[in-house]
């Protein structure tokens, strides 16, 4: 019993010393909330500028490391 106790906690499904939620409840709760209050239109604009930001950085990344290559080519 011991080890599903574990597992429980390394997937945050067990719940606090007070008996309170779990972290996962928490953050169930919490999307819920936003979900409710901000709708659709507020998750896709801040996907749309979470894909921007990343796609910046993925380009950084690519460029640093064909300058750390010497600008080698093999495509």
């Amino acid at each position: 019993m011991a080890n599903n106790n574990r597992d429980n906690q390394n997937r945050g499904g067990s719940r606090d010393q007070s008996g309170g939620m779990s972290v996962r409840e928490a953050g169930q709760r919490g999307g819920e909330a936003t979900s409710a209050s901000h709708g659709r239109e507020f998750y896709e604009q801040i996907g749309q500028q979470g894909g921007e930001k990343g796609g910046q950085r993925v380009s950084e990344l690519i460029e640093k490391g064909k300058q750390a290559e010497g600008g080698r080519n093999d495509r």
